[in-house]
């Protein structure tokens, strides 16, 4: 019987696409709940190591540091002029809140923390960062208490 079920090639790369939008869908889900802020005792020791505002120009001046966000990589180039540009691929950008898959912003450096305000991202707020790194392997905690990881590329 399920030889005689016939699906046209058009009809196997919708199949496809729903597929993967959902997977993404519940994947960005996940990571979301994921994302809560940690308890004190599931918080990465970033407060103790952190960088400090010289440490921090020279690790991102330049540079493009590449976000783990719900299994995606987003990238974010920071220039010395206290711009930067982020990009997103177009599946993790159909998910995204904001205007779409590139965006522009402002960085600059306070209490030796790394605050940003993108133009459309995080609804165009500001967020301060706390980073510690090892090699090119960065972890940071923002100000809610949300943390992550990223990797850097010089």
């Amino acid at each position: 019987m399920l030889d005689e079920i016939f699906i046209t090639p058009a009809q196997l790369r919708c199949m496809n696409s729903k597929i993967l939008y959902l997977v993404v869908a519940l994947s960005l889900a996940a990571g979301a709940a994921l994302a809560e802020p940690a308890t004190p005792a599931e918080a990465p020791v970033v407060e103790a190591n952190s960088l400090t505002e010289d440490q921090l120009r020279e690790t991102i001046i330049g540079k493009t540091i590449y976000l783990t966000i719900s299994g995606f990589e987003l990238p974010i180039y920071y220039k010395s002029n206290g711009r930067m540009t982020g990009s997103m691929g177009q599946v993790a950008a159909a998910f995204s809140r904001g205007d779409g898959s590139h965006d522009s912003g402002r960085w600059w450096i306070e209490a030796n923390q790394l605050c940003q305000r993108w133009t459309s991202w995080m609804d165009g707020q500001t967020n301060c960062y706390k980073i510690t790194r090892q090699s090119n392997l960065i972890t940071w905690i923002r100000q809610d208490g949300v943390s992550g990881t990223a990797r850097i590329e010089d």
